[in-house]
């Protein structure tokens, strides 16, 4: 409880290992094809692995798998919503229960294997094992006990003895023992959740009531389950209790476990609906509580207001106050009230991209967390999908080039489903030559000014904002170069930007004099006659 206690309304401290999300995210793509998701690309574009070790304080397995599924599976229901913050609202409200919910929860624990759907659904793949010598061996210790041991105790005693040495050798240098052994922890781990499951019937809030009640059916697939099941495993794994210790040795010299083995599995291995509804439902209590937690975290947060949107004859708006970026330290906050397409320009470092994807991960976190890091959040319920950080596919052979314009067709395919679209480019098609950048960036923007699509760009390109000017509405940041440093307001500002800084930033840099110059002479001498100067 201490423990629990502590970690309320903190940052996260758990040491993340390589490959650990990449396990976890597992249980979202079982039902990654059931709607609309939040693609790798915009995820990673994002860096919203970085947000989700942010928000999850969870201490169950379920709990950060439904965690990381609800954060790439925006919601579009009203309804659905207000759900969601019902209940992270109630364990926000009733400190009691959610700690008591908690220690529930940390009963089942986190399986050190990644996501706990691969663990229990390996289940689903186990092979059975041959039961015949295992049967034979039982049998002979059976009569031993029984006939032979009463009427001639020595040697009834000295065959035991041959029959033990002789069953602990056949289990431990067997095959048997070290398949089924494999998937031990499944079944701990099963057996865990169902012992939870079994306690948290006797929850009466009417918040959980729905959660409750899929547990309580999902429970009840399995009954009976922990009776013969403890022949296997236990639900508590850990050494030193003696009922276990007992069961070990009962084990070795019965092979009781690997009797059992394939009845259980049969019971098991056709209730993958059963086990994925208990994770659901156990995992959505513990991701709302996490939830909660991120809430206490933030220093400014806000639910946010879905606006409906006539299809076909209104423009998408979306106005927020107050925006800054969770995952900085000293976040600058802006506010802005935009209707159709946006164009953010401004000279190198000056907050475009921060902002872009600042703008995006809001609107995922307004659809699955049900908050926004601002004062206020207005919009309709959208898709999100982004093309920003972008590289080389080593692996494919692809350029930067391809792999942009890769990117960036799936985003004008789907805003071809005139369904509320927000899409965030930065530097649109940055892989080519200045002339087919401008043409080419000109006609994807205007294709994607739609009355469905929200479309932000950011782009060095000041080109783009005249050819676009009764398209899209101009915004910038700007700097204060001062002699010896460049300092950034990160505040966005009505317009398009005006002055540049890369030429200065080579001067402070300190870059040889002769090069700066010549290079502002240059700059100087196209602006002025539209062409440059050969060298």
């Amino acid at each position: 409880m201490t423990k629990i206690r502590k970690n309320w309304g903190k940052p996260y401290t758990r040491q993340y290992e390589p490959g650990d999300i990449e396990q976890i995210s597992h249980y979202f793509r079982r039902r990654e094809k059931e709607g609309f998701a939040i693609d790798d690309i915009t995820w990673n574009d994002l860096d919203m692995d970085r947000l989700y070790k942010m928000v999850n304080q969870t201490i169950s397995s379920p709990g950060e798998d439904v965690l990381y599924d609800m954060m790439r599976r925006p919601v579009f229901s009203q309804a659905e919503i207000d759900k969601r913050d019902e209940l992270i609202d109630f364990f926000s409200q009733h400190e009691k229960e959610r700690e008591h919910m908690q220690l529930l929860l940390s009963q089942i624990g986190k399986t050190r294997l990644g996501s706990l759907s691969d663990t229990v659904l390996a289940l689903k793949s186990s092979p059975e094992v041959k039961t015949g010598i295992h049967w034979f061996m039982l049998i002979l210790l059976v009569l031993n006990v029984a006939v032979l041991l009463p009427v001639k105790p020595v040697v009834g005693f000295f065959c035991f003895m041959v029959l033990m040495i002789t069953n602990i050798t056949i289990y431990y240098a067997g095959n048997d023992r070290k398949l089924i052994e494999a998937y031990l922890d499944c079944y701990a781990h099963l057996l865990r959740m169902l012992s939870v499951a079994e306690k948290i019937k006797n929850v009466q809030w009417s918040e959980t009531r729905k959660q409750m009640s899929a547990i309580a059916e999902a429970r009840a697939v399995f009954k009976g389950l922990n009776r013969k099941a403890i022949f296997l495993t236990s639900k508590n794994t850990d050494g030193g209790d003696p009922a276990q210790i007992l069961m070990d040795y009962i084990r070795m010299l019965t092979h009781i476990d690997i009797l059992v083995y394939n009845g259980l599995l049969k019971k098991i291995q056709d209730k993958t609906d059963s086990i994925l509804k208990l994770i659901d439902n156990i995992g959505e209590l513990d991701a709302c509580i996490s939830i909660a937690s991120f809430r206490e975290l933030l220093t400014l947060w806000c639910k946010p207001e879905f606006k409906s949107w006539e299809s076909g004859v209104t423009q998408i708006e979306m106005a927020v106050e107050d925006l800054y970026h969770p995952l900085l330290q000293e976040a600058v906050a802006n506010s802005f009230q935009v209707a159709g397409g946006t164009l953010v320009t401004g000279s190198n470092a000056s907050g475009k991209s921060t902002f872009l994807k600042n703008v995006a991960m809001n609107s995922i976190l307004a659809q699955t967390l049900v908050t926004c890091t601002c004062s206020s959040y207005q919009a309709p319920f959208l898709k999100v999908m982004t093309s920003m950080a972008l590289r080389d596919d080593i692996e494919s052979g692809e350029s930067y080039f391809i792999v942009e314009i890769k990117s960036l067709k799936r985003i004008l395919e789907e805003s071809k489903k005139r369904e509320p679209l927000l899409c965030i480019i930065d530097e649109v098609l940055r892989g080519t030559n200045t002339v087919e950048r401008i043409a080419a960036s000109s006609r994807i923007l205007n294709a994607l000014r739609q009355k469905w699509v929200l479309p932000f760009a950011a782009t060095h390109d000041i080109e783009l904002s005249y050819i676009l000017d009764s398209q899209y509405e101009n915004y910038h940041f700007e700097e204060d170069v001062q002699e010896k440093e460049v300092v950034f307001s990160y505040v966005l500002k009505n317009g398009r930007a005006t002055s540049r800084n890369a030429i200065q930033l080579l001067d402070m840099l300190g870059y040889d004099k002769e090069i700066v110059e010549d290079a502002r002479n240059a700059a100087f001498n196209f602006e002025n006659k539209g062409i440059w100067d050969a060298l």
